[in-house]
């Protein structure tokens, strides 16, 4: 259920984006790049958990592991990285608007040549000997090989360097950029209140583009975390210390995250909707009356 409505909801944002692809904003091509991580989650691991899930074992051998670790890995480090880029794009645009008028497209395709060349090398680490993928404690798909932190100090840097720079690190860049935001959106509601309509309106667009980011990450985070936690328990806990049944459900739920925001992005497009046809009443009453 998950993997077909992560594939149609992604599919559809896709395909409505490729639509107004010259329209795009800078922050709405990041969100179709999450939109394509999110489908490539879905399309490329999938079938091989979900048939593997059926056959109550891991039926795709041992290279069949690596691909699927190396995909599932690949795709949500690009999520996590492409939603810090929105981050940062969100903080610039609403706390400093020197640089953010600065921003345009061609920046944004930039970002994502970065975004996707950091994802493929700590996606591809593993294979130059540093690191591995293995199958999951429960047997049925594959991940990092958390294990090696307890086998040799090599593989403990290694899964610290994971932990940092594909977790720790991009979180905190997420939550310093949607605190200050926060921080400016209180101190600055008054002020929009006198601008022009204009100004008013484009204020607006730039705050819902920013709840759609905020929803994105804390519904990203909120399913990544467990599993998070898990991998570091068995990383650095006790062997065999995490029981089987309890490793399955924080794999499946980071899995669904895939699934959320193509719903996330529904609810704000309709509340904006609303908002933005109420305005164009108010705005046509007021010509009438003028």
């Amino acid at each position: 259920i998950t993997g077909i409505l992560s594939t149609l909801g992604n599919g559809y944002v896709i395909f409505m984006s490729s639509k107004r692809k010259k329209k795009l904003r800078p922050a709405e091509i990041m969100t179709v790049n999450l939109a394509v991580c999110d489908l490539g989650i879905s399309v490329v691991g999938k079938p091989f958990s979900i048939i593997s899930f059926f056959s109550h074992r891991w039926v795709f051998g041992w290279i069949g592991c690596r691909w699927y670790g190396w995909a599932g890995f690949f795709f949500g480090c690009g999520s996590l990285i492409t939603m810090t880029a929105v981050s940062l794009d969100r903080y610039l645009k609403i706390c400093h608007l020197s640089y953010g008028t600065w921003l345009k497209r061609h920046h944004a395709f930039i970002c994502l040549a970065i975004i996707w060349a950091y994802a493929t090398f700590w996606a591809t680490v593993p294979f130059a000997g540093v690191g591995s993928y293995a199958p999951e404690p429960f047997g049925t798909s594959c991940t990092l090989d958390w294990w090696l932190a307890q086998a040799s100090v090599a593989g403990q840097a290694f899964v610290l360097s994971i932990l940092f720079f594909c977790l720790l690190f991009p979180t905190a860049v997420i939550v310093f950029s949607y605190v200050k935001i926060i921080l400016k959106v209180k101190s600055s509601t008054k002020e929009v209140a006198h601008y022009d309509t204009r100004i008013q309106n484009s204020h607006i667009l730039e705050m819902k583009l920013t709840k759609v980011a905020m929803l994105i990450c804390a519904g990203f985070l909120l399913a990544w975390i467990p599993y998070a936690v898990v991998s570091v328990w068995s990383a650095f806990g006790h062997p065999d210390s995490v029981p089987i049944q309890f490793s399955v459900v924080p794999t499946l739920l980071a899995k669904s995250a895939a699934m959320y925001n193509p719903i996330i992005y529904q609810v704000i497009d309709c509340r904006f909707a609303c908002c933005r046809s109420g305005g164009l009443k108010a705005k046509s009453s007021l010509k009438k009356s003028r």
